[in-house]
């Protein structure tokens, strides 16, 4: 966590005092760090080749700075997604820390704890609902080249 973001609008923060998430300083290697600037996409067949989970928590506005260097693990990226959040609502990749960890644990086959983790905000619902049908797409995925086809089923370019 960076703490760069109103503390109060901090979903990384909220899911750690509900105990759905916890800060760490040291990623351990067998992590899966979602990095919206990586060159790999995050595949539904990554979840066998890692044990966690991490979302590196800072402002948009400074995202380029926070990710310029590289973390332990596998850096991922997520494909291409609406943000269901008041802040950046229906731009894409513009998501929170738990709209990028759900929309992760849904890709990986963990669809329960996905959905789990936006019940705890007013506006989760909304994330889910903007992106259902891509993310049932997305879990499905066994190669990059395929989610172009998927955007362009769907009248969508990224």
């Amino acid at each position: 966590m960076f703490y760069q973001d109103d503390p109060k609008k901090c979903t990384a923060a909220k899911m750690i005092k509900f105990g759905l998430a916890k800060s760490t300083r040291k990623i351990p290697p067998s992590s899966i760090v979602l990095d919206p600037f990586s060159d790999n996409i995050l595949l539904p067949s990554d979840r066998f080749l890692a044990n966690n989970l991490v979302g590196i928590d800072c402002s948009w506005n400074q995202a380029q700075q926070a990710f310029s260097r590289r973390y332990n693990g596998l850096n991922r990226k997520l494909p291409p997604l609406l943000a269901g959040n008041p802040v950046n609502y229906a731009k894409f990749d513009k998501l929170t820390t738990v709209e990028a960890l759900s929309a992760a644990l849904f890709i990986l086959g963990f669809k329960e704890n996905s959905l789990s983790l936006l019940d705890k905000f007013k506006w989760g619902h909304t994330f889910y609902e903007l992106n259902q049908n891509l993310l049932e797409e997305y879990r499905k995925i066994e190669s990059f080249s395929q989610i172009d086809k998927i955007l362009k089923e769907y009248g969508l370019s990224h």
